[in-house]
C-alpha cells in the first residue's frame, strides 16, 4: 500500500505519533552520502545501490494527510521542511557522537511543547541489530529514545517512510501498536528480513 491511497483512508487523529523520516531532496546517494557501518575505522563508508528516492521532497498533500491523520509528530530532517511545518519549541537535535566530515548531527520537529532536547548516540549504533541496509537509517537505540520521551503505552505509532524499520523494530520491542509505510520493494524485503531476524512483524 502507497502513502497516496493508504494514509487517507485513515480517520482523523487516527494515529496517537507519527515518527516520520521523508526524503530530504537532496539526492542522498548521487550527492556522495553513502551511509555508514562504522566497520571501516579509516573512512566509515557504507556503499548502498544509487537510487532516485531522494530526489525531491513529500508534495503538499503528504503534510496535510500526516497532520490530519495524526495527533502528534516527529519529523527527521525538518531543516529541509520548514515551509511544511508549525511553529514549535520542542525540535530534537540527534548528536552524533563523532567529529565528522559530515554533519555532527541532525534535527527533528516534534509537535510537542517542551524544550528543544539533545539525544547523544553515536552513529555506529547504526550497525547494531542487522548491519546498516538504508544509506540514510537511524540506529533503533534512536528511535527506543524516542517512543521513551515522546510516546505514552498503548498509543498508536506511524512511519511512513520505513526504510530500514528501525522505528517499527523499536515499537515492537517496546510494546506499541505502529502502521508503517515502505513503497520501494528492495527496502521492504531488506526490512521484512531485518525484523523477522529478532521480531515477528508485518508491513504494509
Amino acid at each position: 500500500m502507497d502513502l497516496e491511497t493508504g494514509l487517507p483512508s485513515y480517520p482523523d487523529g487516527f494515529f496517537d505519533l507519527a515518527i516520520v523520516d521523508p526524503p530530504y531532496g537532496i539526492d542522498y546517494l548521487h550527492s556522495g552520502g553513502l551511509g555508514t557501518d562504522c566497520k571501516n575505522k579509516k573512512h566509515n563508508r557504507k556503499w548502498h545501490e544509487r537510487k532516485d528516492w531522494d530526489k525531491a521532497t513529500p508534495l503538499p498533500i503528504y503534510w496535510s494527510e500526516l497532520f490530519r491523520a495524526s495527533k502528534n509528530q516527529i519529523v527527521w530532517g525538518a531543516n529541509y521542511f520548514t515551509e511544511h511545518l508549525p511553529p514549535s519549541m520542542g525540535w530534537i537535535f540527534w548528536d552524533k557522537g563523532q567529529d565528522l566530515s559530515m554533519s555532527d548531527g541532525e534535527l527533528a520537529f516534534t509537535s510537542f511543547d517542551k524544550a528543544l532536547r539533545r539525544a547523544k548516540l553515536n552513529r555506529c549504533h547504526i550497525a547494531d541489530n542487522g548491519g546498516s541496509i538504508h544509506p540514510t537509517q537511524k540506529p533503533l537505540k534512536l528511535y527506543r529514545w524516542l517512543l521513551q520521551n515522546y510516546a505514552k503505552p498503548g498509543q498508536l505509532i506511524l512511519d511512513t517512510h520505513v526504510g530500514s524499520a528501525s522505528s517499527l523494530i523499536a515499537c515492537e520491542s517496546m510494546g506499541f501498536d505502529y502502521v508503517g509505510f515502505e513503497i520501494d520493494p528492495d527496502y521492504y524485503a531488506a526490512a521484512k528480513n531485518r525484523m523477522s531476524k529478532g521480531i515477528q512483524a508485518v508491513l504494509i
